[in-house]
């Protein structure tokens, strides 16, 4: 395995260090350009900077007139034939575009508040894992695997158990298909544990909880599976602990691999590079040894950082406001939504390479 969590590499131990005031830099230099660019013309709006430079596709995510996004506070996929799932926060569903960004479908209706996906595939089925804030009256806060028509195959609620000692612990915020076929499950807005089950179901074991040391979270709130080491690794928003973490699929403890972010939300990755939402205004790109290279749509405007009840029109072009789902398609194009009342949903395609 190429270790992630071996000696400190000197750009770590500067990321760890003095993060703060290089981030700070960078992201104030290249918002003047984006800035810039937007009040010459908001369709070539251009962020990011040196080979990490994207324009924005203002053709991306219409709906046909009448109908709304009903918020956004959930995540988006891409399925193997390129087409976009977007989740929202009203009986709309999950919204489903094709690979030029034009509305094709809605689907899942009956969970009205989706928070996270990942859309794997299982013997030529596609499926989507998600975890599931508001459904029906008597099945709020559970697991879904779904099939991409939003067709229910499996649920999982709070296992009893795992031995929840406070009201609502059980608040999950994210899941995913381990490579042995386990899912995992981070129960982020609970008790920040990290619940394991096999593929039907069963439960198994918890890991985690919660903390500031080694191995502990302050809100799981997104995972994903990581591999570009040797070895596959869960990679962890730790949102509150505004840190990004390695874990191996035993619930070991690996690595604190960034800090200093800027409240991480959920992941994406293209090759060796990793992409991340951050609640408070602002998405990063990091390489291999996990050192951002590049700051994209950093809102200069804190008092709109992470503020949910935000006007979209209130929202400058080159900015985001709260950073939540996040998804990198085979092309290199990134997909932001924002946790919006109203619905926020940009899509970014990359210029250089």
């Amino acid at each position: 395995m190429s270790n992630p969590s071996g000696s400190m590499t000197r750009r770590r131990f500067l990321t760890s260090c003095v993060g703060t005031a290089a981030i700070a830099s960078l992201a104030s230099d290249e918002m003047l350009y984006a800035e810039q660019s937007y009040a010459a013309d908001e369709k070539t709006f251009v962020t990011g900077n040196g080979q990490w430079r994207y324009k924005k596709d203002g053709a991306f995510g219409h709906l046909p007139a009448g109908q709304q996004f009903g918020g956004t506070h959930g995540a988006i996929a891409t399925d193997k034939a390129g087409n976009v799932y977007v989740s929202t926060q009203s009986t709309t569903g999950i919204i489903v575009y094709d690979r030029q960004g034009q509305f094709l479908k809605t689907v899942a209706h009956q969970f009205p508040e989706v928070h996270s996906m990942w859309l794997t595939e299982e013997d030529g089925t596609e499926y989507i894992y998600t975890t599931v804030q508001k459904g029906t009256p008597d099945e709020n806060w559970l697991f879904v695997k779904m099939k991409t028509d939003g067709t229910p195959v499996l649920k999982i609620k709070a296992p009893a158990e795992a031995g929840f000692n406070q009201p609502n612990a059980w608040r999950i915020t994210s899941a995913l298909s381990a490579p042995d076929g386990d899912i995992w499950i981070a129960n982020g807005y609970g008790d920040s544990r990290l619940f394991r089950f096999d593929g039907k179901g069963n439960f198994k074991k918890t890991y985690a909880g919660k903390g500031t040391e080694d191995g502990k979270f302050q809100c799981n709130h997104g995972v994903a599976i990581d591999t570009r080491y040797d070895q596959p690794l869960m990679y962890v928003c730790d949102r509150e602990n505004r840190r990004m973490v390695h874990m191996d699929f035993d619930g070991n403890f690996v690595s604190t691999t960034t800090s200093h972010l800027r409240r991480p939300c959920q992941i994406g990755f293209h090759g060796d590079y990793v992409v991340i939402s951050e609640l408070e205004g602002r998405v990063v790109i990091l390489d291999k040894d996990n050192v951002p290279v590049a700051f994209l749509g950093d809102n200069p405007d804190q008092t709109q950082w992470a503020k949910y009840d935000l006007p979209p029109q209130n929202i400058s072009f080159a900015s985001f406001s709260a950073s939540h789902g996040c998804h990198v398609n085979s092309a290199g194009s990134i997909y932001i939504s924002d946790w919006n009342k109203t619905g926020r949903v940009t899509k970014l395609d990359r210029l250089s390479f």
